[in-house]
């Protein structure tokens, strides 16, 4: 699928063990986020462990203009995007009236569109030499609305519709777009966004088959994966049952949560 990977969200969670999973694979890395601490101890062990080339660019992906600093920094590094893991995001849980108004927007500035702006900067590239992947971190909550986390599951549909068009538009010539949709997975996530609930945390999967997953799914061009038999169950269920019942089934299991 490609010789460098772009992941975003690389310091922790799933973005880390993406990046992983891609040097135990072989590929060269850029990796992204907020913590450039974490993100160069992250590059020495694998350099050490896989020998392969991983650079680093510290960015906030949320601020105006921090997509466009990445992609310069990249050309001028004289790097190439092959494969690009949109990983970076964040939820909030609360009242939407009641939970900061900048936060919220900063969400979807980071959900959604600095995701759509790095989907747009290396597609072309990938169009042009007819190789390539785009694998989005969508999750389980884009399949329903999501009250109590109204923006973060309204900015994952967000990701799962816009992944699902780009598939069909791209279908054919060379690049394959993916969708992976994981329900909750035992990650720093749970903390960075006040989910610490041990029920709620009964839930979670592991990292390695959600990465596997993931992986397997771009490699095989599907639009959508849904990882976990009994995610993939209720989120085929959620085609089927009244959107009033989606909703009030989500809000029952939030208010429990809090």
């Amino acid at each position: 699928m490609g010789d460098t990977a772009l992941i975003t969200g690389a310091s922790a969670g799933l973005g880390a063990h993406f990046a992983q999973a891609l040097a135990a694979q072989g590929h060269d890395l850029i990796l992204t986020a907020r913590r450039e601490d974490r993100l160069h101890a992250l590059a020495e062990r694998l350099r050490a462990a896989h020998g392969v080339a991983v650079h680093v660019h510290a960015a906030d992906l949320a601020a105006p203009g921090a997509v466009a600093g990445l992609m310069r920094a990249i050309e001028q590094a004289g790097l190439g995007v092959n494969m690009l893991v949109n990983n970076a995001g964040f939820g909030a849980r609360g009242d939407f009236a009641a939970l900061d108004g900048a936060m919220q927007a900063r969400m979807i500035d980071l959900n959604c569109r600095a995701l759509v702006e790095l989907a747009h900067a290396v597609l072309p590239g990938m169009l042009q030499m007819r190789r390539g992947g785009i694998l989005n971190i969508a999750s389980t909550a884009a399949f329903q609305a999501g009250p109590q986390m109204a923006v973060y599951y309204a900015s994952k549909a967000f990701v799962l519709s816009f992944s699902e068009a780009l598939h069909e538009e791209v279908r054919g010539r060379g690049v394959h777009v993916t969708a992976l949709c994981p329900g909750p997975v035992e990650t720093e996530f749970f903390e960075a966004n006040a989910m610490a609930d041990v029920a709620f945390r009964r839930f979670a999967s592991g990292t390695e088959p959600v990465i596997r997953d993931g992986l397997r799914a771009l490699r095989a061009n599907r639009a959508i994966k849904v990882s976990g038999a009994a995610n993939a169950t209720l989120a085929f269920l959620t085609r089927f049952a009244p959107r009033i019942v989606a909703r009030r089934a989500a809000a029952a299991i939030q208010r429990k949560r809090g």
